[in-house]
């Protein structure tokens, strides 16, 4: 089944421009209404008293092309089929309507498709009396052995540089020599752990599930080699020494461009770690993390150097009014604001009891080995996480208890700090839950009330903060009875309660609170709330103590 909203297949291309060009915040472009099939998109306000900068190529890569388009880079672009050059003819008639007596530059990637067809149409054009010039942009370093290298997301910085030197009003052949420089120190190398979707297609391509592909191309060709990792700092690693081989020394401009389906979150650890790489003291200039050149839905990103002299620096600095560039930012160290950190009431020492300490090791033990379990059933009704959310908080009691940094008799401080760690290290509402709790419970005992007692305080205030009540399908369903029962019979009881109070959240249709609230009643049948089986695994666990 295909991974992609479309209306009709046959029409893709032309709604996405339509869609592109009447989102376009200045409202500069415009299509040529020429043919449906010629695709080619304006600037408004051109009026061919400069060298006109075209470019182009399939579809499926956007912002590129006509998200490049507006002034101080591209005049027009013209947009081929999805992954597919555009004909003789559209190219033809984009140069002949943005074409003065100062003549044209064409940005053309190194594939066949659009060498050949801008190409002919270049030809066409001086046959006809314009002054047409060509660039190819090869800037890939993916296959060493290739003497075709692809041109891939660097080619927007040749876009930059030769839209600026149009700008600027210079000739037709400065501009040439500018884009081929241009060229000629660009390198750029792409990865992926996971190809693209085409619409009305599949996958195009599996790549292998624990690595991913360096070299990847644009249109899911396959790479050069296979890196047998996904960790982020190992994979630009990589990247960074073959890029290196190429570039040499200086200063350069790095673009990170997401090929479109790594999340922003990945893009910025991506991009700390280029900032730690080898290459930081050469770095001058960060463009993106965004994406540039894309590949539709490919789970991956490239990377592209850019050695700096005067003029490029001040070319890709230059302002322009485009739907897709991203402006450089100056490359720093991470800036720091020193800061005293918040007070915290919690004075206590190390003091020591074995039979708590036996408590903490087995509450703790129990919730890490129910990591994998309980992230297997919030999967089903929540996001997935339940198990490490726990286990997060669980590790760290467990590490202070290992190095003696517990006051293990004194249980009103111990339930105090316990209470102000795991909201430092859970995260997330259980994380904020969990710690009202304890610490409503340890101010409860300062009181001099009983362990239980101070418990059963937490739960009201863990109620009232969270909004939450018996019969919501949360932890509250298991932990008030095992509570009630603990008061009532002892603590021998609250096992058995906890358990049944659980396994009553299975039969829950819905959820009156948390994650599971937004999931479908059908999602929930037969499921026991996560929480709800912390809490009863946990008593069960101590039981067994006793």
């Amino acid at each position: 089944m295909s991974k992609f909203f479309y209306d009709d297949r046959q029409h893709l291309v032309n709604d996405a421009i339509e869609g592109l060009i009447i989102s376009a915040p200045r409202a500069n472009l415009v299509k040529l209404d020429i043919d449906p099939a010629i695709r080619v998109v304006v600037r408004q306000d051109w009026d061919k008293s400069r060298v006109a900068i075209i470019s182009g190529g399939g579809s499926g890569h956007e912002p590129a092309h006509a998200g490049f388009v507006g002034k101080g880079m591209l005049t027009a672009a013209v947009c081929g089929d999805l992954f597919a050059s555009p004909s003789v003819d559209a190219v033809l008639n984009a140069i002949v309507a943005v074409t003065g007596e100062h003549g044209c530059l064409l940005i053309v990637k190194n594939y066949t498709g659009d060498r050949l067809n801008f190409g002919l149409a270049a030809e066409k054009a001086k046959a006809m009396g314009l002054n047409v010039e060509m660039v190819i942009v090869a800037d890939d370093v993916a296959l060493p052995d290739n003497h075709q290298p692809r041109g891939i997301a660097g080619t927007v910085l040749v876009h930059k540089i030769a839209g600026f030197a149009a700008e600027a009003g210079k000739c037709l052949a400065e501009i040439r020599d500018l884009a081929q420089q241009t060229c000629d120190q660009l390198w750029s190398l792409g990865v992926a752990m996971q190809s693209c979707h085409l619409p009305g297609h599949e996958e195009k391509r599996v790549i292998e599930t624990n690595g991913c592909e360096l070299g990847l191309g644009i249109h899911g060709e396959p790479g050069g080699s296979v890196i047998t990792t996904q960790n982020s700092k190992v994979v630009i690693a990589t990247m960074v020494e073959q890029l290196q081989k190429y570039a040499g020394t200086g200063r350069f401009a790095v673009m990170i461009n997401n090929l479109g389906g790594v999340s922003a979150l990945e893009m910025a650890v991506l991009t700390r770690e280029l900032a730690h790489s080898n290459l930081h003291d050469q770095i001058d200039y960060l463009i993106g993390p965004a994406p540039l050149v894309t590949s539709l839905d490919m789970k991956g990103f490239s990377l592209s150097l850019l050695k700096l002299n005067d003029f490029f620096e001040q070319a890709i600095k230059a302002p322009v009014e485009t739907l897709g560039w991203q402006n450089p930012v100056a490359f720093a160290p991470l800036p720091t604001l020193t800061q005293t950190a918040v007070a915290k009431n919690i004075n206590y020492s190390y003091s020591e009891n074995t039979q708590i300490a036996t408590v903490l090791k087995t509450i703790t033990s129990t919730l890490i080995n129910l990591e994998n379990q309980l992230n297997a059933l919030d999967a089903k009704v929540g996001d997935g996480d339940t198990g490490t959310t726990f286990a997060h908080g669980a590790q760290d009691i467990a590490l202070l208890l290992e190095k003696q940094q517990l006051p293990l008799n004194d249980v009103p401080q111990l339930l105090l700090l316990i209470g102000d760690r795991l909201a430092t290290v859970m995260g997330g509402s259980s994380g904020v839950l969990m710690s009202i709790f304890f610490t409503a419970a340890g101010q409860h005992m300062l009181k001099g009330e009983s362990l239980v007692d101070a418990f059963w305080f937490g739960l009201e205030q863990m109620k009232l903060y969270g909004g939450a009540d018996v019969g919501d399908r949360t932890l509250i369903d298991a932990l008030q009875p095992a509570l009630q029962a603990w008061q009532k019979d002892g603590f021998e009881q609250a096992a058995d309660a906890a358990q049944y109070g659980a396994e009553k959240t299975a039969a829950m249709s819905k959820a009156g609170a948390g994650r599971s609230s937004y999931v479908n009643q059908d999602n929930l049948k037969g499921v026991i709330d996560p929480g709800a089986l912390v809490i009863a695994e946990v008593f069960q666990s101590l039981s067994k103590l006793a």
